[in-house]
C-alpha cells in the first residue's frame, strides 16, 4: 500500500474522474472482475458494465464510444439512485473519465447528486507528454481526421486551444481540472493519483489504500491486444478512412464503421513487430508540453489536496521523447519509442488493410 495515505471512512463515494487516457481501462476493469470480492470488504462498484458510461456522459457531455445509444438524465437518475441504495456503512466507487468534461455548475452536480460531503473525488495523472498522442489517436478512432501535427498546432500553438479539438484542455489541463473540482467537493475532499511509469499496478494498490482493501484485491484484466495501441500506420488508415467518411451524410453509420468495426479489425488482422512506428511527438511540441506541464504541477502543488506519487515526474526530463507505443490503459502495453520521426514508416502489409475494411464493411452492413 501506498505510505501516507488514510483509508476513506465508511460510506464514503469515491467518485474517480479520470481524465482519460491516465489508466482508465485498467483501473476500471480490475474494480468490474472484482466485483465479488470488493461486495465482500463493504465496497460495491456502481453500475453493471466497466464504467457507468451513458451516465456520466449524460450529465457531463460527450457521447459513450461504442454505443450508439444517446445519453439521457435517466441514466444518470438511474446512477444516483444505486449509489444512495448502498446506504450508510457501504463504501461506493464510480468511476468514469467522462466526468472530466463537467464545467464548475456540472462538478458541483455530480458531487451532489453522488452523495455531497460523502463524496471524495480522486484524479488521475500521467504525464502530458504521454497522454498528447495517446488521446489524439482516441480523436481519430472518434471520427476525427486531423493530422498530428494539425493536432499539436492547435493545442499548444493557437490560443484559445480550442481548436481541432476543444475539449482537450478541459480534461488535461490538470491544474484547473483539480481547482474545478476541489471547489466542488472541498480541497480536503480530493485526492490526485499520480501513475508511476515504471509500475503501472501501482495505480491499483493505490485504490486499494483509499478503499481499505487487501494488497492484490483488484488485478487487471488480462485481454491480449484487444486494447493495444495502434502504430502510426494503423492510425493514419483510420484517419484517412475518416476524412473520406467526411462527406457522407450518415454519421450514424460513420461511426459504426470506425469505432465499432475498423478498429476491432484492424487489431485482429495486425500484430505489429515491436520496432513497428509509433506516434512521434516532434522536438518543439515536446518543449512545449514540458512548459505547461511544469505550470500544472506548481498550481497543483499549491491547491492543497491530497497527492500520492510523484507529482515531478508528470514533468518531462530534458530530452524525453513523447511517443504513444504503450498505452497507460493496460499494464503490458508495447514499449515506448525512442521519439523519432515516423514519417515515412507508417506501412501496413496490403493483405492486412484488405482484411481489416473488408472485415469492417461486413460488420458494418446489418444485412451481411
Amino acid at each position: 500500500m501506498p505510505q501516507g495515505q488514510g483509508v476513506l471512512p465508511p460510506g464514503a463515494r469515491l467518485v474517480h474522474i479520470g481524465p482519460h487516457k491516465t489508466g482508465t481501462t485498467t483501473l476500471q476493469g480490475a474494480f468490474h472482475r472484482g466485483r465479488r470480492a470488493l461486495a465482500a470488504h463493504g465496497v460495491r462498484y456502481a453500475g453493471r458494465t466497466r464504467q457507468p458510461a451513458h451516465a456520466a456522459a449524460a450529465i457531463a457531455g460527450g457521447t459513450p464510444v461504442n454505443s450508439l445509444e444517446a445519453p439521457s438524465m435517466a441514466h444518470w437518475e438511474q446512477l444516483c439512485a444505486e449509489v444512495a441504495r448502498a446506504g450508510r456503512r457501504r463504501r461506493v466507487v464510480v468511476s468514469s473519465e467522462r466526468f472530466a468534461n463537467a464545467d464548475d455548475d456540472t462538478a458541483r452536480a455530480v458531487v451532489d447528486g453522488l452523495g455531497g460531503k460523502r463524496v471524495h473525488v480522486v484524479v488521475t495523472l500521467r504525464p502530458l507528454l504521454k497522454i498528447l498522442p495517446s488521446q489524439w489517436q482516441e480523436y481519430i478512432k472518434s471520427g476525427h481526421h486531423h493530422t498530428y501535427e494539425k493536432f499539436l498546432d492547435g493545442m499548444l500553438r493557437r490560443p484559445p486551444y480550442d481548436k481541432p479539438t476543444p475539449s482537450f484542455w478541459r480534461r488535461h489541463r490538470h491544474d484547473e481540472l483539480v481547482a474545478r473540482w476541489a471547489k466542488a467537493a472541498g480541497p480536503e475532499n480530493l485526492t490526485v493519483v499520480v501513475v508511476d511509469q515504471g509500475d503501472p499496478l501501482w495505480q491499483l494498490r493505490a485504490f486499494e489504500g483509499l478503499l481499505g482493501l487487501p494488497d492484490g484485491l483488484l488485478e487487471p484484466e488480462r485481454d491480449g491486444l484487444t486494447n493495444r495501441s495502434l502504430t502510426a500506420a494503423e492510425v493514419e488508415i483510420l484517419r484517412q478512412v475518416n476524412q473520406e467518411l467526411s462527406r457522407s451524410r450518415r454519421p450514424a453509420v460513420e461511426r459504426k464503421l470506425v469505432r465499432e468495426a475498423l478498429v476491432r479489425e484492424l487489431r485482429g488482422a495486425y500484430v505489429p513487430e515491436k520496432d513497428a512506428a509509433r506516434i512521434a511527438t516532434p522536438a518543439w511540441a515536446r518543449r512545449a508540453a514540458a512548459a505547461v506541464s511544469a505550470e500544472m504541477v506548481a498550481g497543483i502543488r499549491a491547491s492543497g489536496v491530497r497527492v500520492l506519487g510523484d507529482l515531478d515526474s508528470l514533468v518531462p526530463a530534458a530530452g524525453a521523447d513523447g511517443g504513444a507505443g504503450g498505452d497507460a490503459d493496460r499494464p503490458d502495453g508495447p514499449d515506448e519509442p525512442d521519439g523519432r520521426d515516423a514519417a515515412g514508416a507508417a506501412r501496413l502489409p496490403v493483405s492486412a488493410v484488405y482484411a481489416a475494411v473488408a472485415g469492417a464493411l461486413a460488420a458494418a452492413d446489418p444485412s451481411a
